[in-house]
């Protein structure tokens, strides 16, 4: 098996709603999105001979993610009153609502599912929430 690395990162803010401590309130992070591609195969012929996939390629496809919610406040659906969501829009904030909590696990497998929808061979994603803290997800 063959596997490439890359990773990217983007600052946002979010909270865990129902969370007693810390971090229920609305706090920020500067988090960094490691993704590992993996496949059998290397290409056979071509400008892409020998590559598994082209760093350029992933490396583009990985940013669109970690661009989309660059400087945004990240928050799980319900967890704001619409007063709240129409006050934030009205001010011109960038909020991003997101299915489920935006926990760091959270984000790791959001994260697999848009890469994976892409077509990309994404086998793993870790998220850190801080240099030292991380959450990871893959299948299997």
């Amino acid at each position: 098996m063959y596997y490439l690395r890359t990773s990217s990162a983007f600052d946002s803010a979010h909270f865990l709603s129902g969370y007693n401590g810390k971090c229920g309130n609305i706090h920020g992070h500067r988090w960094k999105v490691e993704a590992v591609f993996g496949g059998s195969f290397l290409n056979e012929d071509g400008e892409k001979k020998g590559m598994l996939i082209d760093f350029g390629d992933i490396k583009k496809e990985l940013r669109a993610v970690t661009e989309y919610y660059d400087h945004a406040l990240i928050y799980e659906k319900g967890s704001l009153k619409e007063k709240t969501i129409s006050a934030f829009n009205e001010e011109g904030f960038r909020i991003i609502e997101i299915p489920l909590r935006p926990t760091a696990e959270n984000l790791a497998r959001l994260f697999y599912d848009i890469l994976r929808e892409k077509g990309l061979p994404v086998c793993e994603i870790t998220v850190y929430e801080t240099p030292e803290n991380c959450a990871s997800y893959k299948e299997g």
